[in-house]
Formats: structure tokens, C-alpha cells, sequence
């Protein structure tokens, strides 16, 4: 979220930007599906019916990435039909989410322990 309103406010250059972002991605994807599979596999229902749809979204989003551009963030393209605008949204979507989670996570860690 910093460095794109700082790509927003011309602090840094799309290509730094889209350099730094694009790091991130494919990471950001492996953590993603490993924690996926690893509710599947504890049989924790609800909260992998949670992470699938952001998975999915993760690897759509990865596979989709047309040939010739730079990653999932491209310095040509991110001013183009508002895409800085959308990816800022994506990145505020993604935060609540995370947010959300490692509250339910906290939850249900302090809920075991205090049954034991």
C-alpha cells in the first residue's frame, strides 16, 4: 500500500515501483496456497473455504499476466485505464483480509488453550 501511494504521489518511478511489487508476488502465492492446503489438510472447514477464494484470485491473477509485461505489475500499464487505482484497492481488500484472519487465528489459539 506504501509504495503504490507513493508511485501515486510520484515519490519513486513506475519501474521501481512495479520492481519492488513484483517481488512480492510469487511469495506472496506459495504462502497463500501453503496455508490453504494446510486448512484442508487440519479439516479446519471454514476458515479454508475463506483463503480459496484469495488463492484463486492469487494464481488467476499470476497466470493471467499478459506475455511481454514485467509481472502482475507493469511500470507501462500501471497509469493506464486506472489500474494504480485498482491495484490500491486489491492491496486495501488484501489488508482486511489479512487483518480479519490473524484475529480469527489469535482466536482460536487462545480459545484451545484456555480448554485445555
Amino acid at each position: 500500500i506504501i509504495t503504490l501511494s507513493d508511485l501515486e504521489c510520484d515519490y519513486i518511478n513506475a519501474r521501481s515501483c512495479c520492481s519492488k511489487l513484483n517481488k512480492w508476488v510469487v511469495p506472496e502465492l506459495v504462502g497463500h496456497a501453503i496455508v490453504t492446503v494446510l486448512m484442508l489438510i487440519s479439516l479446519h472447514w471454514f476458515i479454508f473455504l475463506l483463503n480459496l477464494p484469495v488463492a484463486t484470485w492469487n494464481i488467476y491473477r499470476f497466470i493471467m499476466v499478459p506475455s511481454g509485461n514485467m509481472g502482475v505489475f507493469d511500470p507501462t500499464e500501471i497509469h493506464n485505464r486506472g489500474q494504480l487505482k485498482s491495484h490500491m484497492k486489491e492491496a486495501m481488500i488484501k489488508l482486511g483480509f489479512h487483518l480479519l484472519c490473524f484475529f480469527m487465528y489469535l482466536y482460536r489459539l487462545v480459545s484451545q488453550s484456555a480448554a485445555r
